[in-house]
């Protein structure tokens, strides 16, 4: 495994491209090396040399190089429950998680590395509903704060507002309120769309880097709403 990460080879995105169209275990089987030395291997890379410049946006989240339960996420599918039972995923995700996150479901900076999908996020995906609710107490105690965050020029140049909202508005909140249309959300994420060739530049990281940092209000008031330093 390489000690330093330099760039990402067009090599991780073939491979990719490749297993989806190979999606079961015997390819897979024969193609494992590769898929350590052309993907797992530099991904891990990348985040190891992503720490120092995670600490300082934040030093409250984990930039982990660890094969099993670091930042990397697992190639294997959970197809106990799934319709689509292809073995693996056909993206590489590493997700930067808060130091007091147990899974996803919390504030968060997430790299998706996939064949025509590449993209950066941040933030919160499907929080429960305990941290949903406590995230709508802020916008409705603080509209003023979530409006300063949701519309910092640095987040809006790099991110765009994305995931689930409810059809109606949620109970216990004005259908007039003026930021009615947030507080229907149940997502709340950035997110910033990349192409192929941003992902293989030599100074990919460092994008990613100013990209995250620039995050920073929407990430602030969401660990403020939730309870957790930031």
């Amino acid at each position: 495994m390489p000690d330093i990460f330099t760039s990402f080879d067009p090599a991780l995105l073939k491979f990719l491209g490749q297993l989806k169209r190979n999606n079961n275990r015997e390819w897979f089987a024969k193609n494992k090396s590769r898929y350590e030395q052309e993907v797992l291997f530099p991904a891990l890379a990348f985040v190891g040399e992503f720490q120092p410049r995670l600490q300082k946006i934040s030093p409250h989240f984990l930039a982990v190089p660890k094969r099993v339960g670091g930042s990397v996420m697992r190639i294997y599918r959970d197809t106990r429950f799934a319709k689509d039972k292809t073995p693996y995923k056909t993206n590489v995700g590493i997700h930067f998680r808060h130091e007091l996150g147990k899974d996803v479901h919390c504030p968060g900076f997430y790299l998706h590395l996939e064949p025509g999908q590449c993209f950066m996020g941040c933030g919160i995906w499907h929080p429960d509903s305990d941290a949903l609710r406590k995230i709508r107490a802020a916008i409705d105690d603080d509209p003023a704060g979530w409006k300063r965050a949701r519309d910092s020029k640095k987040f809006r140049d790099q991110f765009a507002l994305a995931g689930d909202s409810l059809k109606r508005p949620p109970r216990g909140f004005d259908p007039d309120h003026k930021y009615i249309d947030d507080l229907k959300r149940k997502d709340f994420i950035g997110v910033q769309q990349l192409d192929a060739d941003a992902v293989i530049s030599n100074n990919f990281i460092d994008d990613v880097a100013r990209s995250f940092a620039s995050s920073k209000p929407l990430m602030r008031f969401l660990c403020d709403a939730l309870a957790v330093p930031f």
